[in-house]
């Protein structure tokens, strides 16, 4: 069963590759490009610009090129270097989760280059998870990019949601929370986005830098408060929040997006859906639970593993999907994992002895600071765990999971795919 859950998610992640979906989204004949029930006759403008960012950044582009043909323009953004760059493009490699100098020289970069666009210019930005960090640059001047870093660090340790860390993030930067559609001004823009943030918070995706902002300084104050992080944040972006200084971001009524089109191609939906098709195939009950979204990975653990033992009852083989992320709160020095990980083991203490197995990963193949994109944990888990001589409640603890996963060979390890639709978790009862 270990084996099965494996495979299926493997299969999940075929069955949501990028260029099957661009397939079915976006279309390219004798020079009209249509995305979703949009057309754009490329021939009307002066120019069209791409603006590729985030984890996938190299393979939508390539996707779009091989329909489009070698005509297009722009800059890629990327934590990857591509197979092979694309003439006409410059490439930058930002890094993530956190920032560094070539994710500013990036952002700086993009700014520029959309600036000098006009109301006969089409600018096509694909964005995926990631670009958070890839892109940025500071709206304030006093902000260093050290600052920057330890901000984010102190952001992705504070077990805030994806939307409460990203509203902070759009009031710090300069392009994002829609300045980067304000930037480019008055161009005709479209944005096609492969999501990795909740299905109805879209402006959270790579923060926002081409939708109206949905957050407000105030919410950021009170972000900050709620999680206990503002005395954690260096001097200058610690001063912000005391003194109350933080700039607003770009609004619906913004003219920026009068003529600004968003279109969502792929989602956690498409994968929970792709899994959820996959199971049904080997004879299981399969449901769709994305309720713990956000969730504290100890609580959603304890709820999709109830809804599972209910779900049981009435066959003779039950499963749940649940996709979206998790958080986990970080405190003092934490080991190798992540929180697909840390979920994972959380689940392994619970289900020993019952013939349950569990899987949870990311799409992105990347699982926290570990090479992992997830694991697998069944009832065999804990025993075999210490048959090892390892302690898996003292890894839950210090947030090192990844070891115990790696001597198990029940770590899922991918590489980094080149997609990001947010986490999948798989589990089964036989």
């Amino acid at each position: 069963m270990r084996d099965l859950a494996r495979q299926i998610f493997l299969d999940t992640l075929k069955g949501i590759a990028i260029p099957r979906i661009f397939k079915q989204k976006i279309e390219y004949s004798r020079g009209v490009l249509r995305i979703e029930q949009d057309l754009y006759d490329l021939s009307s403008y002066a120019r069209v610009l791409v603006i590729s960012m985030g984890k996938a950044a190299h393979a939508m582009l390539e996707v779009l090129l091989a329909q489009t043909g070698p005509t297009l323009e722009g800059i890629v953004v990327c934590s990857q270097p591509p197979q092979a760059q694309q003439p006409g493009f410059r490439y930058f490699q930002g890094r993530h989760p956190l920032p560094n100098e070539e994710s500013q020289h990036a952002a700086r970069a993009v700014l520029k280059y959309v600036s000098g666009a006009s109301e006969s210019t089409l600018v096509i930005y694909l964005i995926s998870g990631g670009a958070s960090a890839m892109v940025e640059a500071p709206h304030d001047a006093e902000i260093s990019l050290d600052d920057l870093i330890q901000t984010y660090r102190v952001l992705v340790d504070s077990g805030a949601t994806i939307g409460e860390i990203n509203a902070i993030r759009k009031h710090l930067s300069a392009i994002k929370g829609g300045r980067l559609a304000q930037a480019a001004y008055p161009a005709q823009q479209v944005s096609i986005m492969i999501s990795d943030v909740p299905e109805k918070s879209l402006d959270a995706l790579a923060s926002g830098p081409t939708m109206p902002d949905s957050s407000r300084e105030e919410d950021c104050y009170r972000i900050a408060a709620e999680h206990g992080i503002t005395s954690r944040f260096p001097n200058s972006i610690r001063s912000l929040f005391e003194q109350h200084r933080l700039q607003p971001t770009a609004k619906a009524d913004d003219p920026a997006f009068v003529r600004a089109r968003w279109w969502p191609i792929l989602s956690s939906a498409s994968a929970a859906q792709a899994a959820a098709g996959l199971i049904s195939q080997h004879g299981f009950a399969v449901e769709i639970d994305n309720t713990p979204d956000d969730w504290p990975y100890e609580l959603a653990a304890d709820y999709l593993l109830t809804r599972l033992r209910e779900l049981k009852k009435g066959v003779s083989r039950a499963a749940l999907v649940s996709a979206g992320e998790l958080t986990v709160k970080v405190s003092g020095n934490n080991g190798v994992g992540g929180r697909n990980q840390q979920f994972a083991l959380q689940c392994a203490a619970t289900i020993a002895g019952e013939d349950i197995v569990v899987l949870s990963a990311g799409t992105d193949g990347i699982d926290g600071n570990s090479v992992a994109a997830g694991a697998i944990v069944d009832g065999t888990t804990l025993s075999r765990a210490t048959q090892l001589g390892i302690d898996p409640a003292a890894a839950l603890r210090s947030f090192d999971a990844f070891p115990i996963f790696e001597k198990l060979g029940d770590a899922v390890i991918t590489g980094p795919t080149g997609n990001n639709v947010r986490d999948v978790r798989i589990l089964l009862a036989y």
